[in-house]
């Protein structure tokens, strides 16, 4: 409302640029009659100076003219929360406060109820004029200090105006119908800010919920456009030092709300630290979060909102302090029609997202960590690997207690002038070394199969009821090739994306890959020995067989890698590197990168137990054949044993000699081969059992999952040239 004129000159009368006052009643034309009210006082010997609070007499006993007055200067009282002769002010104490105001019985029944219709207003004073006191207080918080004080502003425009009343009273100007008449403009205003009043008080709210409930109210009075309007410069001026805080926030990263009332929350108690070192670290989504209470205003750029002060918080915490250019347009002044500060937000959002990206894909070179895990996670460059498993093949042959990581890590030798591990000298060996990267990798020996690791990830989707409890208990024979992984140091602020959930990820494909490789490896060897001996006559004898069936083997283990990594794991890659390269925001990275991660889990059939128990049973059917071979050929040629390779595979040297030596009489008697031939065959039942097995779990699986059809068809193909 609109300050009205406190002018004491009595040639002024009372004005307001808003109102239009110009009325007989304050311009003479009233008291222009015969014999005004006043005159009528006059001649019984009163005047408007004689009535004091100590008179005990009845107001009924005066004249009515007389009693009119009387009246008046009650009520003028009563607008302002004072007491008058006649109408007294009673607080009445219930869920929500309220006033009685009682008048004299004796009163003139006109009288009466012309003083009753001014009531609600009275009413109306006293209940905002309590809640500014109450809510002025600093625990009430920063909206409610600027709400106060904006109550506090209109309550002095109504002052003023009951002080012009008075003064044109005093003049002898001011009927009890004129009174009610100049009153009745505000009567609105107070009433729907009094209904306002009595829900905040009632509740007890603060920040947000006085900012919806004054929007909320504002919409209910859209009939009324003056109490609308009114409604809505409060909620303007409550709203101005929230505004504050969110600019702060917006344009900062800072969150400056020393009473709580901003919707957003800081979590201090989560560390950037959990993101490299705990699984299900919930730094990114709860170190700040949205609250419940969110202004109505703002419902819908809230995740922008939010968004955008973690991006600036993200730099700062990187101690690279940025602040979005700021100027006069995007001062959030207001929320008016216009939607300027939801523009301003916007501009604000995409400052901060081009920044940190830049940061992150510039400063911190984020595709270069992502190429280097892949190179060693996911075995894309796998000539260290190779290296690798000829090193620490005894290492990894003992159980994981057994196995020493740091012997692994910090083997000390002599190696460019300094200490290196076996790691260190198979990276330095190939081609990894050329990775700047590559210091960051370390050794890991997990303590359970991959079954059980798999089982353990709560939050992975995978059918847990194929999980039975056999599955669970680690085998006894459980080597370090079951169970070795590599690690990746991953800093702040490349731990956003690259986080221990999804090296955990990372780590699992590798484990799979890695034994994958191992029983490669191993018939590989098997089939060396075979090849080694084929110059001699094994037509219809049992090592022929155990060729045929080491062949299906190799073509079996030479199908499923072949899938993981072109079909998988390679594909899936440059989905993943084409969408961060058109990403907007470090969000977008972490969706597209757990995304891929997700992909590749499923597509490589561990995030399907059922599907991954055959294909693990399958493989501990080829080592098994795989470290028998040794003794199938042996038992087979009349020779003493034979030296083994690293691989187990026997001696080239060793089985030339055996050629030259025995050329004609190296295969023993079919009744000595007797034992030989029905392992072989026993090999063989167990192999092509589970592959059947397979088949109509893959051929179901292959319509529900497109991508396991170049599988099924490899696989199933398997054995058919036995």
């Amino acid at each position: 409302m609109d300050s009205i004129s406190t002018s004491s000159s009595s040639a002024c009368p009372l004005t307001t640029p808003q109102w239009n006052l110009d009325r007989p009643f304050l311009t003479g034309h009233f008291h222009q009659e015969t014999k005004s009210s006043s005159q009528v006082a006059a001649s019984k010997g009163f005047s408007t100076d004689s009535f004091s609070p100590g008179n005990e007499k009845a107001i009924g006993s005066y004249h009515a003219s007389v009693q009119e007055l009387i009246v008046i200067d009650d009520l003028l009282s009563a607008l302002i929360g004072i007491e008058g002769r006649y109408i007294s002010i009673k607080r009445v104490r219930s869920k929500d406060e309220n006033f009685a105001f009682q008048v004299d019985a004796s009163m003139d029944l006109a009288l009466q109820e012309s003083a009753k219709r001014l009531f609600p207003l009275c009413e109306s004073y006293l209940l905002i004029n309590q809640f500014v006191e109450s809510r002025s207080q600093f625990k009430t918080g920063l909206v409610n200090h600027a709400f106060a004080a904006a109550l506090r502003a209109l309550l002095l425009d109504y002052q003023a105006m009951v002080a012009q009343l008075e003064h044109q009273f005093r003049l002898g100007k001011l009927s009890i119908q004129g009174l009610w008449f100049y009153c009745q403009p505000m009567m609105g205003s107070m009433q729907a800010l009094s209904v306002v009043i009595r829900k905040a008080s009632a509740n007890n709210i603060v920040g947000t919920a006085i900012l919806n409930l004054l929007q909320s109210q504002a919409k209910a009075m859209a009939g009324d456009h003056t109490v609308r309007s009114l409604l809505e410069k409060m909620t303007q001026s409550a709203s101005s030092a929230y505004l504050g805080i969110l600019e702060r926030w917006v344009y900062e990263g800072v969150i400056d709300d020393p009473y709580g009332e901003l919707f957003i929350a800081e979590n201090k108690s989560l560390p950037k630290e959990s993101l490299s070192q705990d699984y299900d670290a919930k730094y990114w989504r709860q170190r700040y979060s949205l609250k419940d209470d969110i202004p109505s205003f703002l419902e819908n750029a809230a995740g922008i909102i939010l968004t955008t002060g973690k991006y600036l918080n993200v730099m700062r915490e990187c101690g690279h302090n940025v602040q979005v250019p700021v100027s006069e347009n995007s001062k959030f002044m207001s929320f008016g029609a216009n939607h300027q500060y939801l523009e301003c937000i916007k501009a604000a959002y995409e400052f901060a997202s081009g920044e940190l990206l830049t940061l992150v894909k510039e400063k911190y070179d984020l595709m270069g960590k992502l190429r280097s895990i892949k190179h060693y996670l996911l075995l894309d460059q796998g000539d260290f690997l190779v290296h690798f498993m000829d090193i620490a093949r005894d290492e990894l042959s003992k159980k994981p207690d057994e196995i020493s990581v740091e012997k692994l890590q910090v083997w000390l030798s002599l190696f460019h002038m300094g200490p290196c591990s076996l790691l260190d000298l198979a990276l330095r060996s190939t081609a990894a070394a050329a990775d700047p990267c590559h210091e960051d990798l370390t050794c890991y020996v997990e303590r359970s199969t991959l079954m059980k690791s798999l089982s353990m990830l709560k939050d992975l989707e995978v059918n847990r009821s194929v999980f039975d409890g056999s599955d669970l208990e680690e085998p006894v024979s459980i080597t370090g090739l079951e169970t070795f992984s590599l690690s990746y140091k991953v800093q702040w602020p490349l731990s956003l994306v690259i986080s221990r959930k999804a090296l955990t990820k990372y780590q699992l494909i590798f484990r799979f890959l890695f034994h994958c490789k191992h029983v490669d490896r191993q018939l590989c060897g098997a089939w060396q020995v075979h090849q080694a001996v084929r110059a001699l006559n094994t037509q219809g004898t049992a090592i022929s067989r155990s060729s045929l069936l080491c062949r299906s083997m190799l073509k079996f283990i030479s199908s499923l890698l072949h899938y993981l990594t072109f079909e998988v794991l390679e594909p899936n890659w440059h989905v993943m590197h084409n969408r961060l390269k058109t990403a907007k925001s470090i969000d977008e990275v972490i969706q597209y990168h757990d995304f891929f991660l997700e992909k590749c889990l499923r597509e490589c059939l561990l995030l399907l137990p059922e599907l991954l128990k055959k294909v693990e049973r399958l493989k501990t059917i080829c080592l098994q054949y795989a470290a028998a071979t040794q003794w199938l050929v042996s038992s087979s040629i009349d020779i003493t044993k034979i030296d083994t390779s690293s691989d187990g595979a026997l001696g080239m040297e060793k089985l030339k000699q055996l050629k030259l030596r025995k050329p004609s009489q190296a295969l023993k008697a079919d009744a000595e081969n007797a034992s030989v031939t029905d392992s072989i065959l026993k090999f063989e039942r167990e192999f092509n059992s589970e592959i059947q097995s397979l088949r109509p779990i893959l051929s179901s699986g292959s319509r529900a999952e497109p991508y396991l059809t170049h599988l099924a068809q490899w696989i199933l193909s398997v054995g058919r040239d036995q």
